[in-house]
């Protein structure tokens, strides 16, 4: 039976999908019950829906009174400009890329399932703050219960491989197919575009958005289409100081049978690591807004960062959730007609945009 779900619906729905911060969340799943039409072809969503409201209200509660945590915490809240997941199979330097990227110092060892829990770390670019998570390793036999959790959160993913090592495409179908079953898909499809010369396999050709393209999952039932987790997933190939050729990462995608946007580096000889930064930043569209208080300086420190498509609005909720709701209208320096321009909230901000907020 159709779920004939409403416009309504479906914008609550889409608010969901965007939102990182785990109250916004619940209160969005709260708002897609009370819209959800209430009919037999709705009975399995409005479960789903229900199960998600319990297990964010339990994670926001804490622990319950008396007790205590008995194991790691499974997911990481985001930090920074986007929250990057490195996942991959066992033994193929994800960690190390981890701690050389942002100084995590992440357990290394040259044993499968060094890395047992989610390690966070900041990963600075070009004044842009990644928060970069080292997830256990996937494999053909084994993955952690938890990973589907952990991934919740993710804007992108670097799928660290070796290919020096044997069965390099069975590991990579094992991690696609197993995310898969848990409705998580590593797509190809990312927010923005690359800079050409960037990547060793370029994989994608025009600007998609990842958060709201599910034309590949059509026909899915809508609670699979609901709570379906989209990553946009870089190839990150390791060691390649080894001996093996660049045209191998061709070879591994088209075995797989998926054409990621690919980068081959080495954390021995450092080659093709100073790439990752400018390929998050491009790939997901970054947007650095400065903030300026009327008859004052602009604030040259850490900017605000957005997506590609965010509005004045959007700046504004950053800035101060008040300030969001008696938002009237903003004077804009950089992208705009001229300095000092008189914008609404729904003016679509630019990289290095300066903004000055009026309520």
């Amino acid at each position: 039976m159709p779920t004939n779900v409403t416009p309504e619906y479906k914008k609550a729905k889409e608010a969901f999908k965007r939102a990182r911060d785990p109250q916004e969340r619940l209160t969005c799943l709260k708002e897609m019950l009370r819209l959800v039409p209430k009919h037999k072809g709705t009975d399995h969503l409005q479960a789903e829906i229900k199960t998600r409201i319990k297990q964010l209200t339990d994670e926001l509660a804490g622990p319950k009174k008396g007790g205590a945590r008995t194991g790691p915490v499974h997911t990481v809240q985001p930090d920074g400009a986007a929250q990057v997941a490195l996942i991959g199979p066992p033994n193929t330097g994800k960690s190390t890329i981890h701690d050389q990227l942002t100084g995590s110092h992440a357990e290394v060892g040259p044993y499968p399932h060094t890395t047992n829990a989610p390690l966070p770390g900041m990963f600075n670019y070009n004044d842009v703050q990644f928060q970069l998570v080292d997830l256990p390793p996937v494999s053909s036999t084994y993955m952690e219960p938890w990973m589907p959790n952990a991934l919740q959160l993710a804007h992108a993913a670097l799928l660290i491989v070796d290919l020096s090592i044997p069965g390099c495409v069975e590991n990579v179908v094992a991690i696609r197919e197993r995310l898969g079953e848990k409705r998580i898909s590593l797509v190809d499809q990312w927010r923005g575009s690359f800079e050409p010369g960037l990547l060793d396999i370029e994989g994608v050709k025009e600007e998609k958005d990842a958060d709201t393209d599910l034309s590949t999952f059509e026909g899915e039932e809508e609670v699979d289409r609901t709570f379906r987790v989209i990553v946009p997933t870089l190839l990150v190939a390791n060691k390649c100081d080894l001996d093996w050729e660049r045209d191998e990462i061709e070879i591994l995608e088209e075995l797989v049978g998926v054409r990621y946007p690919a980068v081959a580096v080495s954390t021995k000889t450092g080659e093709g690591m100073d790439k990752i930064g400018p390929l998050l930043f491009q790939g997901l569209g970054v947007v650095r807004v400065y903030t300026k208080i009327p008859g004052k300086k602009v604030d040259t420190g850490r900017p605000y960062t957005l997506f590609e498509g965010e509005t004045v609005q959007d700046v504004a909720h950053l800035v101060h959730r008040d300030l969001a709701k008696t938002l009237k209208f903003a004077r804009i320096w950089g992208s705009s007609k001229f300095d000092g321009q008189q914008v609404g909230k729904d003016h679509v901000v630019r990289d290095g945009d300066v903004i000055e907020l009026h309520g």
